[in-house]
């Protein structure tokens, strides 16, 4: 990676920073910092952790503040619309939303990506309304959520009050009842959707809609950074699909589409409506003005320096968290799990909301609560009522919550672009802000507060989508069909469907009649098509305390087999329920509310078949491979944890079904023979390619920008006969296909330990092909990775955390990774 190779817009750190220091030099914040010694400034909190704690700040970057560059209101605005937005109090805009109206007049798609907090909205809310004043143009919107769709239609409705315009705006999602929804069919000027609605209950009765499609002017995709992997591939086809029934209405809408700072968004955007690059103008400069931020890379102090093993980051977040808000600064915690949000939610309580006289000043905020509840946060959070907030990624996009002063991420996000996005969350009103990023045990989350030059120079990562991969190709024809029919010579994007027709056709739900193909099914394909390719149907979590039957919260189907099985503490707004009964068909967890001093964890694991053994290229004495996988994944269990000192205090089993994936994956091999003369026993060669494979992942994530949840590791055989597992010493288990642990070694058989990294997807993402065709240098970055790291037998930052020496073994589990390092890779 280049030096200085940055993007524009906040996300390019290295652009803005004046000093990056690196551990254990930072004692200091910069001079800058330690002029904001205003009460309530972001930077005294900075000052202060810098001198309280140097030795655990790793490194430290500002981004100094900037002046807003300024527009005048553009003279061709509708005179009603200029009087809104001056009850509204702008009479000016940002360089960039000036932009954006000169290219949306121009007749340009556009694609706006500027940071938090920049005013986007803007950016595509003047032409929208203009349109709508001035010719009764219609707009849909997309968003990914429903609560940033809630969040847009409430600035709307104020804008429309303002300059009493008259027009009519309104969601269109699960949640809109049934009298509203042939009113907003009708006569609404602007219908807030997303694309899951769009998918499954706009375009398959686009007939409903033909009065609201013949006046379609605009559409706005905003947070177009989430739709990636297979959610964005599905997506893409989805907006084929709308343009193909707009077109048969006679239309061609103008796409604007919103971003946070990635490293493709112009060709990103393309990618999703698939537009010429003459056709498409990218807004990248941001006018906004905003304040100084404080940046703070964290590692939690040792506790075992022999073994590596350090404070966790929860304590550290916490204790970040609770000086932020004594100091009465407005402070947000992103934690990367529901669970975590929870417990951090419950020590944050604990201190601020003992007194049950006085409002509440903390609050948790993640998917899975009621609607009612969400909103209900929301609310507080804008009017400024609640002083530490703690969430998953539910935050991390683009709803208005008020004015925060800190950030404090609970652990790497798995990407830059997510890290920069968090952090753009404080500051949002020009404020100096803070930063923090508390490290982690895994190894992502040590290499990036290790290695601060990373960090600042780090590019923001791609995304990617493969729209037409067979299987979501092929869905999205057969909606297709069922929407319109198909005539020969049609295209489906750049997709010539005449192959994909007469496999329809054969299966019997088309026939083929002349040139033109009808749809003759009985079924409606698009409810069985789910864009995030994972089964349908939420779980609602019902309370059954006293005899009630209270739905109180509703958990996704993937994660579903983590929190609900048997046992379980499911935790809301940070009270404890366990479940009784998992009904998995009725998609139902009965739950009681009970009184406990611990929390459960689950245990589970990940054993692969290869299928499709595509590429192979040779690695040192082993090979490297290429090619299909499937991979099941099991709950086979779960740990009792107990609060505050978090020692484990029993387990519990688990029966649920397993979640399988058919994807692709890239793993490496050596031959029996050669593994029989390296080492002594099997269980060394073992330990070694666990350690080996952790360093892997490490530096695969690193070289292709994945994040943490789209790029996994396993090790097993290629068969699925046993994989690999760490006991609690960190050590190699055996088990068998079934997950049964310690299978004897007589009974393996044939020994050929196998590293795979495989997309966390359907059918893939685009990772493994990457990572083969650079296999030696991935190999080669490992080793280095482990032999420089300063650990002895192993950490968390190498191999892999290590909790007990094994007397038994000759080897520490660093020195047998090593080893397995130097065979794949030619070790000089």
């Amino acid at each position: 990676m280049a030096r200085g190779a940055v993007a524009r817009g906040e996300t390019a750190a290295a652009q803005h920073a004046c000093s990056i220091t690196t551990e254990p030099a930072l004692n200091a914040i910069p001079k800058p910092a330690q002029a904001l010694a205003a009460p309530g400034a972001g930077g005294t909190l900075a000052a202060r952790l810098a001198e309280k704690y140097p030795a655990r700040i790793t490194g430290s970057l500002l981004l100094p503040g900037q002046d807003g560059r300024y527009a005048p209101l553009p003279g061709d605005l509708p005179e009603p619309l200029v009087r809104a937005l001056h009850a509204r109090g702008i009479d000016r805009l940002y360089s960039h939303q000036a932009q954006a109206w000169a290219e949306t007049q121009a007749g340009r798609h556009v694609v706006v990506a500027t940071p938090t907090a920049s005013g986007k909205s803007l950016c595509y809310t003047l032409p929208v309304v203009a349109s709508a004043l001035e010719a009764r143009g219609k707009a849909l919107y997309l968003f990914p959520t429903k609560a940033l769709a809630q969040d847009q239609v409430a600035e709307l409705l104020e804008l429309n009050a303002a300059g009493g315009l008259g027009l009519r705006a309104a969601t269109f999602d699960g949640d809109t009842p049934g009298d509203a929804r042939q009113a907003i069919r009708l006569s609404g000027d602007i219908v807030v959707s997303n694309p899951d609605m769009l998918h499954q209950g706009i375009l398959p009765h686009h007939t409903k809609w033909a009065q609201f499609f013949e006046n379609l002017r605009y559409v706005v995709i905003d947070e177009i950074h989430t739709y990636r992997g297979v959610f964005g591939s599905h997506v893409a086809n989805v907006i084929r699909r709308l343009k193909r029934v707009c077109a048969f209405y006679g239309v061609s809408p103008q796409f604007i589409l919103c971003s946070a700072t990635i490293g493709n968004a112009g060709a990103h955007g393309r990618a999703l409506i698939e537009a010429a690059q003459a056709d498409i103008a990218v807004i990248d400069d941001s006018g906004a003005p905003r304040g100084d931020k404080h940046v703070l890379l964290w590692n939690p102090p040792m506790v075992n320096v022999d073994l590596g093993i350090r404070a966790s980051a929860r304590s550290q977040s916490n204790r970040i968290a609770r000086l932020a808000i004594r100091a009465g600064l407005k402070t947000l915690v992103f934690c990367q799990s529901r669970l975590m949000v929870e417990v951090l939610t419950k020590y944050l309580k604990e201190v601020f909301d003992h007194d049950p006289r006085k409002p509440r000043r903390i609050r948790g905020y993640r998917g899975g609560y009621l609607p009612t509840e969400r909103r209900e946060v929301e609310r507080e959070m804008r009017a400024g009522r609640i002083d530490g907030i703690v969430s998953t990624s539910a935050l991390e996009l683009g709803v208005d919550i008020g004015s925060l002063d800190v950030v404090v991420l609970n652990g790497y996000p798995g990407s830059i672009s997510a890290t920069w996005q968090r952090f753009g969350r404080a500051g949002r009103r020009q404020q100096p802000s803070v930063g923090v990023l508390v490290a982690g045990s895994d190894a992502l989350d040590q290499y990036v507060v290790r290695h601060p030059e990373f960090f600042a120079d780090a590019n923001p990562e791609h995304a990617r989508i493969e729209a037409d991969q067979p299987l979501i190709l092929l869905d999205h024809i057969r909606c297709a069909a069922f929407e319109l029919p198909f005539h020969d010579g049609d295209g489906f994007g750049p997709v010539d469907p005449a192959a994909w027709l007469q496999v329809l056709a054969e299966s019997g739900v088309l026939h083929r009649e002349g040139a033109r193909w009808e749809w003759i099914a009985d079924s409606y394909p698009a409810q069985a098509v789910n864009l995030r390719s994972v089964a349908d149907g939420n779980f609602v979590v019902v309370d059954r305390t006293d005899g009630r039957q209270v739905i109180v919260a509703e958990v996704d189907y993937s994660a579903a087999a983590l929190t609900l099985y048997e046992g379980a503490i499911h935790m809301i707004q940070s009270e404890p329920f366990q479940v009784e009964k998992l009904d998995w068909e009725g998609r139902k967890a009965f739950v009681t509310r009970t009184r406990v001093d611990y929390y459960t964890d689950a245990i589970d694991y990940t054993k692969l078949k290869v299928l499709d053994d595509a590429e192979q290229a040779a690695a040192g004495q082993g090979s490297a491979h290429l090619g299909e996988v499937h991979v099941v994944r099991r709950v086979s269990g779960y740990k009792k944890i107990r609060f505050h000192t978090h020692e484990n205090i029993g387990y519990g089993p688990v029966n649920l079904p397993d979640q399988e994936l058919h994807t692709s994956a890239v793993w490496w091999q050596l031959p029996q023979a050669t593994l029989e003369e390296a080492f002594a026993m099997r269980h060394e060669a073992l330990d070694g390619f666990l350690g080996a494979a952790y360093a892997l992942h490490l530096v695969a994530q690193v070289a292709v920008m994945a994040e943490s949840r789209d790029l996994l590791k396993s090790v097993g055989s290629g068969d699925g006969a046993w994989f690999a597992t760490a006991d609690n010493r960190g050590r190699g288990q055996l088990r068998s296909g079934d997950g049964t642990p310690d299978m004897a070694v007589e009974l393996l058989g044939r020994f050929t330990p196998t590293i795979y990294l495989y997309d966390n997807y359907p059918g893939g993402v685009g990772l493994s092909s990457p990572l083969f065709e650079r296999h030696a240098a991935l190999l080669a970055q490992a080793r280095a990775l482990v032999a420089g790291c300063d650990c002895g037998a192993g950490c968390p930052a190498c191999v892999g955390p290590i909790l007990a020496a094994d007397e038994t073994a000759s080897l520490a589990p660093r020195a047998l990774a090593l080893r397995v390092l130097d065979l794949l890779a030619e070790a000089p």
